[in-house]
């Protein structure tokens, strides 16, 4: 929630109340999911590509119209996220259908995944009290802790849960900490913003615990044009 407070100011949107009755989501690219030392091409026809830092949630036990609490019994453990996003293009999406090809490039993933009961010294509200760090060319651009959250793993599996089922190898992304995108920073401080990833940068992000992961910004494909239009 905070992450789209920081953001909601320069895109022009008001945070709808909605946000506080159930965690909006997204599905995402199954096909697109890189590993924790991969190259990351930017997305075709993206001037202003970016990173989301972000803790997964890695589903052990299927389940169905699985009850808040018994949710986290059906996780096998947690892994570092990165939300790879083309901003212009998920931006010119957005009033249609959400988030799809501005979100679908890569998702990053890694460097291994932690057990549940190896976190529970951290505990902390509706997570782990865990520090979250983002770094382009170990420029240090955002920092945060993952109990900052609204919304818990918890909610967040019975409400995807919901009419439908959660299956084991399913991964489910916690949102961005706070400060942990370029699009926040450019938002907040647009005179001051560093400016987008360019070829050749390297993201590395980092959560107390969980490790890091470290990918290399390369060249995006050509784009392929429609028929008409975009």
């Amino acid at each position: 929630m905070q992450h789209l407070r920081n953001v909601s100011t320069r895109t022009g949107r008001v945070i709808d109340r909605r946000f506080t009755d159930f965690p909006p989501f997204y599905f995402s690219n199954p096909a697109a999911a890189v590993g924790a030392r991969a190259d990351v091409a930017m997305a075709p026809d993206t001037e202003q590509f970016d990173f989301e830092l972000e803790v997964a949630a890695v589903i052990g036990v299927e389940g169905s119209n699985v009850a808040v609490a018994d949710a986290e019994s059906h996780i096998f453990g947690y892994t570092i996220f990165c939300d790879w996003s083309a901003r212009d293009i998920q931006m010119h999406e957005r009033d249609l259908f959400g988030p799809v090809k501005g979100k679908d490039t890569a998702n990053g993933l890694g460097p291994f995944v932690v057990t549940a009961d190896e976190l529970a010294p951290f505990r902390s509200g509706r997570s782990f009290h865990l520090r979250m760090a983002a770094y382009v060319n170990d420029e240090l651009v955002g920092e945060g802790c993952w109990d900052q959250i609204d919304w818990g793993f918890p909610d967040m599996i019975a409400y995807a849960s919901r009419g439908t089922r959660v299956r084991p190898g399913d991964v489910i992304g916690s949102g961005t900490v706070p400060t942990g995108c370029l699009f926040e920073h450019f938002a907040m401080d647009p005179e001051g913003f560093r400016g987008w990833l360019q070829v050749g940068d390297e993201v590395r992000l980092v959560v107390e615990q969980l490790g890091e992961i470290r990918s290399r910004v390369t060249a995006p494909p050509a784009v392929q044009r429609l028929s008409t239009g975009y």
